[in-house]
């Protein structure tokens, strides 16, 4: 049975350990919930259970759909065991609907369905505030090859199709959503995690947010919203 060792990393809702196998590691969703890149900050209850149990449950259903994850399996209920990837430094993120950072960019009004999805390159760096990338900057600066940002996007753009189409069945509107992703065994494999705090997750009749939004924009019950999202996709959470 592998048990969490020295701590490899702390981020703002997540902490990483070492197991005594070196190609594997256990994250702990934490109950922490931050916005604005660590300016606000709280704890909120049930936050790191609910998130790991909408995470296994996403996760297990794009590898039945043959995409590669890090996840192994549960542990606990804010542990989960994964295999320790080669992180890289980018995330991916998929908009369907504007909102967030594309509508104070472009100037956009939120809510607007686009024809096709947009796909965005963004930088790892808090400080820095993500900036958006593109494909010349990450061959430029050594943080993926050509075939990995080919990789990586195709992998986005799979997971679109297989999760829009599962939110929607189950009344909820996949907004936008970023992932990231590492290098295992030679592959471009799904990291990190998908969960109400990485996507926006609109209910499709009255667009009501059930994401870290409502977090962000002080609109109350946070985690009872991001409930009402693992209920409808059939996600027991004790």
């Amino acid at each position: 049975m592998l048990s969490k060792q020295s701590e490899l990393y702390s981020g703002k809702a997540k902490t990483l350990y070492n197991t005594q196998d070196d190609k594997s590691l256990i994250v702990v969703f934490r109950d922490d919930t931050s916005a604005f890149d660590g300016v606000k900050v709280e704890q909120l209850a049930r936050k790191g259970k609910v998130n790991n149990y909408f995470n296994a449950y996403i996760m297990q259903y794009l590898e039945e759909h043959g995409l590669k994850t890090h996840f192994i399996k549960l542990l606990s209920d804010q542990e989960s065991l994964v295999k320790k990837l080669d992180m890289i430094p980018i995330e991916c993120v998929i908009r369907n609907i504007t909102a967030g950072s594309i509508c104070r960019r472009l100037g956009l009004e939120e809510g607007k369905e686009l024809e096709q999805p947009v796909f965005e390159f963004f930088l790892k760096n808090d400080p820095l505030h993500d900036p958006m990338v593109n494909d010349s900057h990450i061959i430029v600066f050594n943080w993926a090859t050509a075939h990995e940002i080919e990789a990586m996007k195709n992998l986005t753009f799979r997971v679109n199709e297989l999760l829009k189409p599962l939110f929607m069945k189950n009344g909820m509107l996949l907004v936008d959503y970023k992932l990231e992703f590492g290098r295992f065994g030679g592959e471009i494999v799904l990291g990190d995690e998908f969960t109400p705090d990485g996507c926006r997750i609109w209910d499709a009749a009255t667009r009501e947010k059930l994401d870290k939004d409502r977090f962000r924009k002080d609109l109350g019950n946070v985690i009872e919203s991001y409930e009402i999202a693992a209920h409808r996709l059939g996600i027991n959470i004790p």
